[in-house]
């Protein structure tokens, strides 16, 4: 809308921040200078009218981060992976999927440069679970649920990652630190797929009380997700192909998507995606997902070379790749190693 003195166009990109934050000089809503009344030096002219258009410097870089993350989180594509389509919810059953959850929101801030371990010689002596994380980027991603986590680990004392999950689970019996549980992950996360136009809103009665369901509208994401966690499982050789969910330039392809099929099997939601696949097909996939999750719980990560019929014989070469671009990034990397061994103590319970 254009101002009447100036002719000056305003701008914010769909940065988000918390009830109460506007308060804030370093609110993220708006920058000093526009609430100053001033007009801040970032300015260009548009190309029809010729007004001038003012912009956040912080949407720029926001939006160049973007480009370079996948469509969907992981926690994302775990909960599609355990939905029920028609009926819009997961299953009452499944206890193992909050905790799952907690833990790709771990692998989620590492994946995207916010938390790494603590950078200490003596950290080797710990298991990699108990190894100290620490917040090495505060900034926004944008996720409601990454960023509220993101903002409990800044302002409190380092803790190691399964300590985090534990926490975030609400799996303690300290009282003063269950102020630290994350609450209705699972819903938050359907209304944030709902957002995205993949599901939608119903209400269902149960029996003495009306619930909100989400049932999937647009069931291309699910598929696709459901297709690569096939093809990791069954292929000799994992192909990737680039589409709208997961675009080329997404940095860690083949790892997010081990990840993704690992947390999946602790979630214990992976065999919804396999369902069209004889017995014998299914027990090969969970063959071959357990060795992956043996495989990358360790750091640095044991991958072995497969060869001949060896199912995803190409995924050590493809993770290497991607790990060797990101030399500068090992402790990150690290610390998805860490929660992929807090999900084979998890997967012992299955």
């Amino acid at each position: 809308m254009a101002s009447a003195g100036g002719g000056l166009t305003r701008r914010r990109g769909g940065a988000r921040v918390a009830a109460g934050d506007d308060q804030d000089d370093h609110s993220r809503v708006s920058s000093p200078s526009l609430r100053n009344g001033s007009v801040p030096d970032t300015v260009f002219t548009g190309e029809e009218n010729g007004h001038k258009i003012a912009y956040d410097p912080r949407d720029i870089s926001e939006s160049a981060e973007r480009s370079k993350q996948p469509k969907l989180t992981l926690m994302e594509e775990i909960v599609l992976l355990g939905l029920k389509d028609k009926q819009g919810y997961l299953s009452f059953w499944n206890e193992n999927i909050s905790y799952a959850l907690r833990g790709c929101i771990v692998i989620e801030l590492a994946f995207r440069g916010r938390i790494s371990m603590q950078k200490d010689a003596s950290r080797r002596r710990f298991p990699l679970a108990d190894r100290l994380i620490e917040v090495i980027d505060d900034t926004l991603t944008g996720e409601v649920l990454l960023d509220e986590a993101l903002k409990m680990m800044k302002s409190s004392e380092k803790m190691s990652v399964s300590s985090w999950i534990d926490l975030m689970s609400g799996e303690t019996w300290n009282l003063l630190m269950i102020g630290y549980q994350l609450k209705q992950v699972r819903e938050r996360v359907m209304k944030g797929l709902v957002d995205k136009g993949i599901l939608r809103t119903e209400k269902r009665n149960f029996l003495l009380f009306d619930m909100a369901t989400h049932p999937v509208a647009d069931s291309g994401a699910k598929e696709e997700v459901s297709k690569r966690v096939r093809n990791v499982c069954t292929n000799r050789t994992v192909i990737l192909p680039p589409n709208v969910w997961l675009p080329e330039d997404v940095e860690f392809r083949y790892l997010r998507t081990i990840c993704m099929v690992c947390a999946a099997y602790a979630a214990n939601v992976l065999e919804n995606a396999l369902v069209t696949m004889s017995h014998e097909a299914r027990e090969r996939a969970f063959a071959q997902v357990d060795e992956l999750l043996t495989e990358y719980s360790q750091w640095p990560f044991a991958r072995r070379t497969g060869g001949g019929q060896a199912i995803g014989a190409n995924l050590a070469q493809a993770v290497n790749e991607e790990v060797n671009k990101a030399k500068d990034r090992e402790l990150q990397l690290e610390v998805i190693a860490a929660c992929l061994s807090v999900f084979t103590r998890l997967d012992s319970l299955l």
